[in-house]
């Protein structure tokens, strides 16, 4: 079955489009929506640079790692550990993979809904002239409203599943070069903008000068969580577009572009963000609330402030986009190669399921609020399951298959693309995703199930 689906599989067309989808799929409201508050309530600088740390030393082996088994196989998440350790376990750690990216594709696709409504407001001017108190109770009924959400929902849903239905070339490949580009600019735009504001330099100083009297254990896994959530690690993405990268490809290299593009776009948002918030008035600190809340009341106190709310909204829109396409190609990869259903099919069955529990995950800010699971409604608890266990133990194995499971004569010719490159940095990979990867996110995992602080 496997070869196949090898002779007949897609690929990307070069490095750039590698790079463009992969950096699409870690790129989306983990950095612009979660990483500018997470720096905002860990002590600004030095949590960023713990984070560039966590990234550049865990991140790029991890990312590497699921390149290797995703290339090697030439399979999904599921196909691909049943193909390289044919009557074992491991496929177990596929199918979670597989799991995870349905449920996170669930309650993602729900935030990106809400990028959607801003934006609509931004273009009719709603968000315009409103007192913060106005702008939270906006917020709060848009939440608990039973149409609008949904509404949204459904129409992000239908974006993702057209782009996702016409391949890989045709449709992941082709948006995602023309997305993420227009992403950065209109990132750019933003932090021009921003840091034209008189007392924007405050927000600079925030955001680049590391207090390292604030760097506490709490903040080093923050970062190094955060690290993971951003760059889509453990869900089956990675292994699914590492399926999809060409044989001559430079593994190592083309996850160091992916890692620094999504580095880069981190720290643009930082930059767009907190010079503005600095400089009229607004709290670093402000959380979850950030983005809804604090932005648009800070958007209303600029010069031209509504043109840059529409922008803001849009780039946050597009982020979402280029992340829940690669979520959503995990299960439809799953359900081509396994179940032998088209591509057409395939992506109509996931994105019909995925809806089912999508629309309930929306209404668990309203009429399903009463539904709680281990005290949380059925967003937040989608959200701990997939990003505190699933996500933590997927990147665990998979590093684990690689330092210690997996023939170290096939990493090496995966990593020196037959050996057309030259393999200097092996010996540090190895060490990394034997020794270093594995016990780091040991402690992710351990701190957010709270049995560490």
């Amino acid at each position: 079955m496997s070869n196949q689906v090898s002779a007949i599989r897609d690929s990307f067309s070069g490095r750039f489009a590698v790079v463009a989808a992969v950096a699409g799929s870690a790129v989306g409201l983990g950095n612009i929506w979660r990483f500018p508050y997470l720096v905002g309530q860990n002590g600004g600088g030095a949590f960023l640079l713990i984070y560039l740390l966590c990234v550049a030393v865990i991140g790029i082996p991890v990312m590497t790692s699921e390149f290797i088994i995703g290339r090697s196989a030439q399979l999904n998440p599921y196909g691909a550990f049943k193909r390289l350790a044919p009557g074992k376990p491991w496929c177990l750690i596929g199918i979670m993979g597989v799991a995870a990216a349905f449920m996170i594709l669930a309650f993602y696709t729900t935030v990106a809904g809400w990028t959607l409504e801003y934006f609509y407001q931004s273009l009719t001017g709603n968000l315009m002239g409103k007192t913060d108190t106005e702008l939270t109770g906006m917020f709060d009924d848009f939440l608990s409203s039973s149409f609008r959400p949904v509404l949204w929902f459904v129409i992000f849903m239908c974006f993702t599943a057209y782009i996702i239905i016409s391949g890989v070339k045709k449709g992941i490949e082709k948006y995602t070069k023309i997305m993420m580009p227009f992403l950065f600019l209109l990132l750019i735009v933003l932090c021009i903008r921003s840091l034209t504001l008189p007392g924007g330099k405050a927000g600079l100083h925030f955001l680049f000068h590391p207090d390292f009297s604030k760097i506490t254990p709490k903040i080093i896994l923050e970062a190094l969580g955060q690290s993971f959530f951003s760059l889509s690690i453990g869900m089956g993405t990675l292994i699914t577009y590492g399926s999809y990268i060409k044989k001559d490809e430079n593994l190592l290299a083309s996850a160091g572009y992916i890692t620094l593009a999504d580095a880069l776009v981190a720290v643009l948002a930082g930059i767009a963000i907190f010079p503005a918030v600095f400089a009229l008035g607004g709290s670093p600190a402000s959380g979850t609330g950030l983005t809804y809340i604090v932005l648009p009341g800070i958007f209303d106190k600029m010069p031209m402030g509504s043109v840059f709310s529409v922008v803001f909204f849009l780039l946050l829109s597009i982020a979402a986009l280029t992340s829940t396409i690669s979520v959503l190609e995990v299960i439809v990869a799953y359900l081509v190669e396994e179940l032998k259903m088209s591509r057409k099919k395939a992506t109509v069955a996931a994105s019909l399921s995925v809806s089912v529990l999508g629309v309930i995950t929306v209404l668990s800010f309203g009429v399903f609020g009463n539904i709680s699971i281990l005290d949380r409604n059925l967003f937040s608890f989608l959200e701990f399951l997939t990003s505190n266990i699933m996500l933590p133990v997927g990147g665990l194995f998979i590093v684990m298959f690689i330092g210690w499971f997996y023939s170290r004569d096939l990493t090496n010719d995966e990593l020196t693309s037959g050996g057309l490159l030259k393999g200097r940095l092996i010996p540090a990979f190895i060490f990394i995703v034997k020794f270093v990867a594995p016990v780091a996110i040991a402690f992710v995992f351990l701190y957010s199930l709270g049995i560490i602080r």
